[in-house]
């Protein structure tokens, strides 16, 4: 059985990451100080965990990637289809995902676990197919030379160690350089108050949002008579009886409790939570749909704008830079590049894209240093070819060749 075969024949296991054991638990979650355990699994049940890594991964999916080549003497660089990779990355990376799909779920191992890796198929020194494999099946070793390599598990106790030639590992904010550091490892505390937070409104829920009280005697109750009344207590106000009197007999004392600050307060620490992890993964809460304050259109644009800057260029940089270092590191690679072109998300308004183009035409005056070919490639639009590939001469200068004197002038 080829490799491969065997990747495509393990079934799916659902487990975290765990690279070392000491200061994981057995399942690869570790207590918070609220009390739950936090595991990326588990960490994706919580809406906020899910948005933002849903807003990071989406955005680094919908933007092409190519493969570039540079042209002589550094004059720019244009798309190289003619490359193996070229494929791979802008289209078609293996025989069931698209490469937004790849992208994405990228993202989603990287940015929860800090690792992903991708089996790569080689065929004559070129790469022809990328398969995704489950970080949490995946164990790295460093070898005495610095080099890396990595056990394949899976459900049957069956391993596989592959070289570091063979994987292709993107890692996200490390620590010692090899490994990539768990994010919701290192947000465990906010995710796990988060956890705690709903699961303790979703009881005040279920409990038709009442509060505890104390049921009260002066005579003495047997363990199993104690059990009796504990089970009738929880009949008369669960269920569709939670609305409904409490009928109390035999000299029995219903207490009821008061709401405590720390329930008043539950939904100022449920927003504050959104905050602390949106802090933690580094996303702009505007962008998960939740806004402290009311935003106009101008300031609309420029959360949008910092969005791509600050939250997904990190992101963008760091897989390219590993393409070119695992995947373009063939024979006759040098002068190929991967290239996100990400000047659809920094598009501005109409208004101001217009004037950008106009002082990049050469317009008041300026010198030109586009064409007007680029623009329309900036815009999505085909090449006009002939005067529309040449740097447009300035307009509105006196003195310009093709400006006529005045009537009667010299």
């Amino acid at each position: 059985m080829g490799i491969k075969d065997w990747l495509f024949s393990r079934k799916t296991e659902q487990k975290s990451v765990s690279f070392d054991p000491v200061w994981l638990d057995f399942f690869g979650a570790r207590q918070s100080k609220a009390g739950v355990k936090v595991s990326w699994e588990r960490a994706l049940d919580v809406s906020t965990v899910f948005a933002c890594i849903r807003v990071i991964a989406e955005g680094v999916a919908q933007v092409p990637l190519r493969v570039m080549k540079e042209l002589p003497d550094g004059k720019g660089s244009v798309p190289a289809p003619e490359h193996p990779l070229y494929k791979v990355l802008n289209s078609k990376p293996n025989q069931w995902q698209t490469s937004f799909a790849l992208r994405e779920t990228m993202i989603f191992h990287l940015a929860l676990t800090g690792n992903a890796f991708f089996f790569k198929n080689v065929v004559r020194g070129k790469v022809k197919e990328l398969i995704p494999i489950d970080p949490g099946c995946v164990a790295i070793t460093r070898n005495n030379d610095y080099s890396l390599t990595y056990t394949i598990s899976d459900l049957a106790g069956r391993s596989m160690t592959l070289p570091q030639s063979m994987i292709w590992h993107v890692r996200g904010p490390s620590w010692d350089t090899w490994r990539g550091l768990d994010a919701v490892q290192q947000a465990r505390e906010a995710i796990g108050l988060t956890i705690a937070t709903e699961n303790t409104q979703a009881e005040m829920h279920a409990n038709g949002l009442q509060t505890s009280g104390s049921y009260s005697t002066e005579q003495k109750i047997d363990p199993e008579k104690y059990k009796q009344i504990q089970a009738w207590i929880a009949a008369q106000i669960g269920g569709s009886n939670r609305h409904k009197p409490f009928v109390i007999d035999s000299g029995f004392k219903w207490t009821p409790q008061s709401m405590t600050g720390v329930d008043a307060q539950h939904l100022e620490t449920r927003k504050f939570q959104i905050e602390e992890i949106c802090r933690s993964f580094r996303v702009l809460p505007p962008m998960v749909g939740h806004s402290g304050q009311a935003m106009t259109f101008a300031s609309a644009e420029q959360i949008f704008l910092a969005h791509v800057i600050h939250t997904l260029m990190p992101w963008i940089v760091r897989v390219e830079q590993s393409i070119d270092n695992d995947l373009l590191n063939a024979v006759g690679d040098d002068e190929y590049f991967a290239k996100f072109n990400v000047n659809s998300l920094l598009r501005g308004a109409h208004k101001d894209r217009g004037e950008y183009y106009a002082k990049a035409l050469g317009s008041g005056g300026a010198p030109a240093w586009m064409t007007q070919d680029e623009v329309r490639y900036e815009e999505d639009l085909n090449a006009m070819g002939g005067e529309a590939g040449e740097l447009p001469k300035p307009t509105n200068v006196a003195g310009a060749p093709d400006a006529k004197p005045p009537d009667g002038g010299t």
